[in-house]
């Protein structure tokens, strides 16, 4: 596909010099020409029946376990959910929830304030547009505390939005959250080390951050 595959066990340099909050990310396939008119054909060409297809391959991606895991789409603010009709994760999400790879929790987290796009931020304002944007919400509290979680989103690139939803999740009290996307943005040439592996297929991308 004209990029690299990190190797089991290999650390990125991200995530070498910034050890992230979660516990790895998994990824159908590397961000590319053809994964890139899938995703835009799915999010902004309005083809939400592509979520069948995206959401298979994703589901293929992760590993089964004794105890489903929950799966969480990376959420949407409300205005621009009304502007797309759809939350692109959430389809994804039930997908994957309907090839038996997880418990659907659809709504476990809350945007409360929009957003600028995040394209061409530096990492600092990216943290500072997202500082108090997501949470979990308040009736989900319970249903996250204790429990393994996946989050899911269609694309991940710096890390700061999937962060700041790992970050909202542990401090609800999850046990863990992998991250499951369908495409990663990813520098082949950002490996940099062999570490403990933090998933358990080959397949996995362990990276610094989503989205």
């Amino acid at each position: 596909m004209g990029q690299g595959k990190a190797a089991p066990g290999e650390q990125c340099a991200f995530c070498h010099l910034d050890p992230p909050q979660h516990s790895g990310i998994i990824a159908a396939t590397l961000y590319n020409d053809t994964s890139r008119r899938l995703v835009l054909t799915f999010k902004h060409g309005g083809k939400i029946a592509l979520a069948k297809l995206l959401g298979r391959l994703m589901a293929a991606r992760l590993p089964g376990a004794e105890t489903r895991p929950l799966l969480v789409p990376v959420p949407l603010h409300r205005w621009r959910l009304w502007g797309r009709g759809f939350n692109q994760a959430g389809l994804l999400a039930r997908e994957v929830n309907r090839q038996g790879k997880g418990e659907l929790c659809v709504d476990a987290l809350v945007r409360h304030k929009r957003t600028p796009s995040l394209g061409g931020l530096g990492s600092d304002a990216r943290r500072k547009a997202l500082a108090g944007a997501i949470a979990v919400r308040p009736s989900r509290m319970t249903t996250i505390n204790g429990r393994d979680i996946v989050l899911v989103d269609d694309v991940l690139t710096s890390g700061a939005t999937s962060n700041a939803c790992v970050a909202a999740l542990l401090k609800a009290g999850a046990a863990s959250v992998r991250v499951l996307c369908f495409a990663r943005v990813i520098n082949s040439g950002a490996v940099i080390e062999r570490a403990q592996p933090q998933n358990t297929t080959p397949e996995a991308i362990t990276a610094p951050g989503a989205t």
